[in-house]
């Protein structure tokens, strides 16, 4: 058996953590956000109350049968969901009032019956074992079972500010170790436990950190330096940042989005980056779009989405009304992608993306746009597969404007 090397505090921090997800409705990175400022972590402190609170959210079904609690249980009964996440993972847990009350054999009892449900063990909620079943048949069991597992970290290399090899060399001297990763050339694959936003390459804003598939979607835009882009779904500006890159920082780019904190958090990060071509511009009415119509070479329309794609990073979309919320989502996915294809000029290149791998979000609103639009015609599409790619997952298809 390991020794766990938790702190006291460390269960009371993964309770708040889990209270404001499950009960409050706050997503994982702003809980995160929330608890981890204000106070003084070591980094491998932090790293491992993100590891197992990660967990937790990913398989909560499995845990929380494990401790013989119902999900709905979970936020008030965090300390039988640790002992359950300790005993299953065989690593001893410190010394905790609580620990008297944990029943070993109980716990080997379900975790034998548990392990006759893939399911169960995928921590997968029947509502998303129905929709993934539906939608994506036999390959399904492989993406639930892909989604359940820890997410790599990778790197963005800023190509504004350095080559591959010169951050590999920068974070080496400052103890990150990092791997190319194949079939993308933008990324490296961080392969050790250290603080990345600490690193003097941060600060110098020599890297992102995005997944790797993401960074997929940025380079089917094909960009050229000197074109005009619009990234009109911009968000906090992942993306945007790797556009300006492919563009080496020449042209024009201009990034729109609904919400203006994101917009000024995108300033922030273009800054560090060196990306002097982003503009960004709120969109306040229809009117903003229309202004744009035909102006584009290329257009990115990265629309909101289930995220059933990145749950590895992102799991507490597991626990939430994501069901509910996906009619809702895939009215506005057809609504932008009407409105927003205006802004792509004749001969220009629409790019449709989520971070979703149901087919209903993708494909099949792509054929719908495409049925009712003879100005396009669809290039090509490319589905990010989790399980095939170890990736977060998502989807692309470019469409040309042709009239």
């Amino acid at each position: 058996m390991l020794k766990s090397p938790l702190l006291p505090r460390f269960g009371d921090l993964v309770d708040a953590i889990l209270d404001d997800v499950l009960t409050q409705g706050l997503t994982l990175d702003r809980a995160y956000a929330r608890h981890f400022s204000g106070i003084e972590l070591k980094p491998q402190e932090q790293a491992r109350i993100a590891l197992v609170t990660g967990d937790l959210l990913r398989r909560l079904s499995l845990y929380c049968n494990l401790s013989g609690i119902q999900v709905r249980q979970a936020a008030k009964n965090v300390w039988p969901l640790l002992h359950s996440w300790h005993a299953f993972h065989k690593i001893d847990m410190p010394n905790h009032p609580s620990l008297d009350r944990f029943n070993e054999e109980a716990f080997r009892r379900r975790l034998t019956e548990a392990k006759k449900n893939p399911v169960l063990m995928d921590g997968c909620p029947s509502w998303l074992e129905k929709l993934g079943a539906e939608q994506l048949g036999d390959a399904w069991p492989a993406e639930r079972a892909a989604l359940a597992w820890m997410p790599k970290r990778y790197l963005r290399v800023n190509s504004l500010k350095c080559t591959k090899a010169q951050l590999q060399a920068q974070l080496n001297k400052e103890h990150v170790s990092t791997i190319p990763v194949e079939g993308v050339d933008s990324a490296l694959q961080v392969t050790s436990d250290s603080a990345l936003f600490r690193t003097k390459a941060f600060a110098d804003g020599w890297f992102e950190q995005q997944d790797a598939g993401s960074q997929l979607v940025a380079a089917a835009l094909d960009v050229k330096p000197g074109m005009k882009v619009i990234d009109a779904c911009a968000g906090a500006g992942g993306k945007t940042l790797h556009i300006s890159a492919l563009m080496e920082g020449k042209g024009r780019l201009l990034a729109m989005d609904v919400e203006e904190w994101k917009l000024e958090n995108l300033k922030q990060r273009a800054r560090r980056a060196g990306a002097h071509n982003v503009e960004t511009r709120l969109i306040t009415s229809s009117k903003t779009v229309k202004r744009l119509k035909e102006s584009a070479d290329r257009v990115l329309l990265d629309v909101p989405c289930s995220g059933l794609g990145v749950l590895k990073r992102n799991p507490d979309a597991k626990w939430r009304d994501t069901a509910e919320r996906l009619p809702i989502l895939m009215a506005l996915q057809e609504e932008i992608l009407q409105r927003y294809s205006q802004m792509t000029k004749i001969g220009g290149m629409l790019v449709y993306a989520t971070c979703s791998i149901l087919p209903s979000e993708n494909r099949q609103q792509v054929d719908k746009f495409l049925a009712a639009n003879e100005h396009f015609r669809l290039l090509d599409d490319h589905h990010v597969s989790p399980s095939q790619t170890g990736f977060d997952g998502f989807y692309m298809a470019r469409l040309e404007r042709i009239s």
